[in-house]
């Protein structure tokens, strides 16, 4: 009999694992897949590259604290700074340098100013004051469980410039709006634009300006990129989690989950029956539900559940590339580390807006919208000697395309077109490439679990973040009628990307349960008020 047994290896179920271990429970972690880590995960692709499957750069995680309650140092994880955090090339034929944001703020707006012009950089400078303060709030909301006391607590005492009705409606604004009431220069909107929209809702959509006001944060604490490759956090995990006496089985797909008396009987792909005391289901929330009915729970709530969750349409897709140079932008600044960050190739939001439409109809987007990563000229560990990584990252494409076409058949030329289009701003570019591999949203729903190629495995619209994700009734992460049983990953809040928030607010809910309801001393927050670098 188990305390605890976790249902997927996702980074937020390891994080959720290691502090029940941490705090005494015998935790097991049962994988479906022979590769730990879910979406935060490496493997050798190509010769001697060690490549990720999901996640790149980790926004979020660094600003919890997580890491160091969790002492992962001491299990091989480091940081390294993504520092330019991110390099917005200019346009083809543009005679004007392209805009590179560093951590230093000065340093930023220097850029800014040379390419757009001193307004905008004045500009820039009070958005990150502003929304650098906004977005410590909305860490302080992430790093707990929903809660209307919780919500309260985070953002009460907020700076509201004499308004409150006004701040409130900032916060409710579009990413579009926010950015229109700041800035000029479209070059400048759009890359911050494009910044905020890897969420996965378009920046035109209400409650969106959070979303494109966190880039304000990357000036306290940049994007991190571990060491070895995306999936070094979820070894790092692993191993604090053994060491605390918790245990990782690969490779054995949980098939079904029964509630018996006062247990619970978790069935595998293998034909084993395991007993314990507490579920914690770490797999996409549509996924947990499928495994209840599979083992006899088919009432009207989870029959409902299921049918108001709503995937989406399907985010984007994937070109990982092994290649024999970096990026060369004519539009890069002489001397600026340009491949440090994330690379933001699109200079117009009209380009982002038309994809999102197209992805809606169905189709394919008049023209992608390339997102580049190549963290090889970070960390050489995960290339050979003379070789490069790049990644790209398209959006939006659609799980489900028009007139019944198969990603099986269309996903190559679409990576071609993916290609071509950091081509057009790093011309030479395509012909370094030496090996390829695509994830269009059918593949990374057959390889990660996925469902619907939405890596933030629901939508992170207004109607499905804080206390409303994935649905208000979840959204406690217990699952109503189901003692015993409760949800984490991004599925739940605060959503998808490298936070581990979840899997930390999911721990607590645990403890404070098997410690009748004290909540607030099931795990310190220590983060909540860790000095902010």
């Amino acid at each position: 009999m188990h305390d605890a047994i976790v249902v997927g290896s996702g980074h937020n179920s390891l994080v959720c694992a290691c502090y029940l271990a941490k705090s005494g429970l015998d935790v097991t972690v049962l994988e479906a897949d022979t590769v730990l880590g879910g979406a935060v995960s490496t493997v050798e692709r190509f010769p001697g590259h060690q490549v990720d499957r999901g996640s790149s750069a980790h926004l979020m995680i660094r600003h919890l604290g997580i890491t160091e309650e969790l002492d992962l140092q001491a299990h091989g994880l480091r940081y390294l700074d993504c520092d330019p955090w991110a390099f917005a090339a200019a346009p083809p034929g543009s005679s004007s340098q392209g805009i590179v944001f560093e951590r230093d703020l000065d340093a930023t707006c220097s850029s800014i100013e040379g390419a757009c012009g001193s307004a905008d950089a004045d500009a820039y400078q009070r958005f990150v004051i502003t929304w650098g303060a906004r977005s410590a709030r909305v860490l302080d909301a992430f790093a707990r469980p929903p809660t209307p006391r919780h919500l309260l607590r985070a953002f009460w005492g907020m700076d509201t410039h004499g308004s409150p009705a006004r701040l409130s409606r900032e916060f409710l604004s579009s990413g579009d709006a926010l950015l229109d009431e700041y800035f000029d220069d479209e070059r400048l909107r759009a890359a911050l634009a494009w910044f905020g929209a890897q969420s996965g809702p378009s920046t035109a959509e209400v409650g969106t300006a959070p979303m494109v006001g966190f880039a304000a944060a990357m000036h306290t604490v940049p994007p991190g990129r571990p060491v070895g490759g995306s999936g070094a956090l979820t070894v790092a995990l692993a191993s604090r989690l053994r060491s605390d006496g918790g245990s990782v089985q690969l490779g054995d797909a949980v098939t079904s989950l029964r509630r018996e008396a006062a247990t619970w009987r978790v069935r595998t792909a293998s034909g084993r029956e395991l007993r314990t005391k507490t579920v914690i289901a770490g797999c996409h929330v549509l996924t947990t539900l499928n495994l209840l009915s599979a083992g006899g729970d088919n009432t009207a709530a989870l029959q409902r559940w299921r049918r108001g969750v709503r995937v989406g349409p399907g985010i984007g897709m994937a070109v990982r590339l092994a290649t024999s140079a970096l990026p060369s932008y004519p539009s890069a600044p002489p001397g600026a580390q340009v491949h440090n960050g994330l690379q933001l190739l699109v200079s117009d939001r009209r380009q982002l807006h038309a994809a999102h439409g197209a992805a809606l109809a169905g189709e394919l987007p008049p023209r992608p919208a390339v997102l580049a990563m190549s963290f090889s000229a970070l960390d050489r560990t995960i290339v050979p000697a003379h070789e490069q990584q790049i990644t790209l990252w398209a959006q939006w494409h659609p799980y489900l395309l028009n007139g019944g076409r198969s990603w099986d058949d269309v996903g190559a030329s679409e990576a071609d077109r993916i290609v071509a289009e950091l081509e057009t701003l790093a011309p030479g570019f395509a012909a370094t490439v030496l090996h390829r591999h695509v994830q269009t949203p059918l593949d990374l729903e057959r390889e990660l679990g996925l469902l619907g190629g939405n890596v933030m495995h629901v939508d992170m619209s207004l109607d499905q973040m804080m206390m409303w994700r994935p649905a208000p009734e979840l959204a406690g992460y217990r699952v109503p009628g189901a003692t015993g049983l409760y949800l984490t990953g991004a599925s739940t809040h605060p959503g998808g990307g490298v936070s581990g928030a979840s899997g930390r607010n999911t721990a607590a809910i645990v403890l404070g349960d098997a410690r009748g309801g004290l909540l607030r001393r099931a795990i310190p927050h220590r983060a909540l008020t860790r000095r902010r670098r």
